[in-house]
């Protein structure tokens, strides 16, 4: 009898159009490995043997990437160019850091302009800070110092840059190993932050005379917009990982709450990895789905924002760390020289799959 019940329970659920797995926002992890050998599209390689590529930018059909190891790459019809980054500080060589975010002004091609987050080491610390490079011939110079000595640490330095739909520059910063500066309203750590793009802080901010934007972070690594609705992807701690929607001056629980844990001022996120580990990096949208990089979870992960379904569309690639979406095509970068992958002989590199070959 209780077998029947049992049944009869999962044909309702079935009919119903419920899942077993909502509460976790998963599928089963067997499903989802059989649909990523199923749907495996045909992908094409772009550039190799960049190092460590960690933000892709693309205008006029050029890209530029990140890398870092502290260069920028430039890539124009599949040749590519390794352009120099003059920094006024040196690249920290602690694990994650160096050269991370790295995004185009909206007038770049006027004015030669990008913005930059990156992590150094004067001797008396480790710090984050955004800046404004300026491009001049082959070389990126730092120009302007926009916000300085952001704490940093072994792990956990953010590093996301991303223009908003809004014009304003969007910064995710990590806890920096010490969980407790996510909720500390007086620091800059375990945040999203925005600021206008000369470094004021925008009037409009939930919080007076602050850059937090929101707060209760651990690692967030990834910003898109659909219209005026920000999501970010963030690192949880022993799995956990978040898809969150993000509202101006929100508290996203670290450390306090994680996964579907709930507290009442505290926002839970709309997919999480439950007791999986993705490490979400960067994200692109298209079409009420969201394509995120993951780095332990060695895939590109979709997200359906109506369905709220999760499944890796490519895998076999180790790890990614960014995505870009343009026109039919979704770009993304491999990650595995970054210490913590099994590279190949032509690693990392820039690749592109048809969007419609996703579907």
């Amino acid at each position: 009898m209780g077998k029947v019940r049992s049944v009869f329970l999962l044909m309702i659920l079935l009919l119903s159009g419920c899942s077993l797995f909502e509460k976790e926002n998963l599928q089963p992890k067997d499903q989802q490995e059989d649909e990523a050998i199923f749907q495996q599209p045909e992908i094409e390689v772009v550039a190799e043997e960049l190092r460590v590529p960690w933000s892709i930018n693309q205008v006029n059909q050029v890209f530029y990437v990140s890398e870092r190891t502290g260069s920028i790459v430039k890539i124009v019809s599949g040749k590519s160019e390794r352009q120099q980054v003059v920094l006024e500080k040196p690249l920290s060589k602690a694990a994650e850091a160096g050269l991370l975010g790295f995004v185009l002004d909206p007038g770049f091609p006027d004015n030669q302009k990008a913005y930059a987050y990156y992590t150094y080491d004067n001797g008396q610390g480790q710090f984050n800070r955004v800046v404004v490079l300026k491009l001049e011939g082959n070389k990126w110079t730092e120009d302007t110092v926009l916000l300085d000595r952001i704490p940093s640490a072994a792990y956990h330095h953010g590093g996301r840059l991303k223009i908003g739909t809004d014009g304003k520059l969007y910064i995710t910063t990590g806890d920096a190993t010490t969980p407790e500066l996510a909720q500390d309203l007086g620091s800059l750590n375990g945040k999203i932050l925005r600021m206008n793009v000369d470094g004021t802080i925008p009037e409009d901010n939930p919080f007076a005379d602050s850059y937090v934007y929101s707060y209760g972070h651990r690692n967030p690594q990834g910003l898109v917009w659909v219209g005026d609705t920000l999501y970010s992807s963030e690192h949880g701690q022993s799995a956990h990982d978040e898809i969150n929607l993000i509202k101006p001056g929100g508290n996203y629980g670290w450390p306090v709450i994680q996964g579907s844990e709930r507290k009442a001022g505290m926002e839970t996120p709309l997919f999480h990895s439950g007791n999986e580990t993705w490490a979400p990096s960067g994200m692109a949208i298209l079409d009420g789905k969201l394509y995120a990089a993951t780095l332990r979870g060695n895939a590109v992960r979709e997200f359906d924002l109506d369905k709220k379904m999760t499944s890796p569309v490519i895998t076999g690639l180790g790890r990614i760390r960014d995505v870009f979406v343009d026109g039919e095509y979704l770009y993304f970068v491999s990650n595995n020289t970054d210490g913590r992958g099994n590279p190949d002989e032509k690693d990392d590199k820039l690749y592109r799959v048809l969007l419609a070959d996703l579907k």
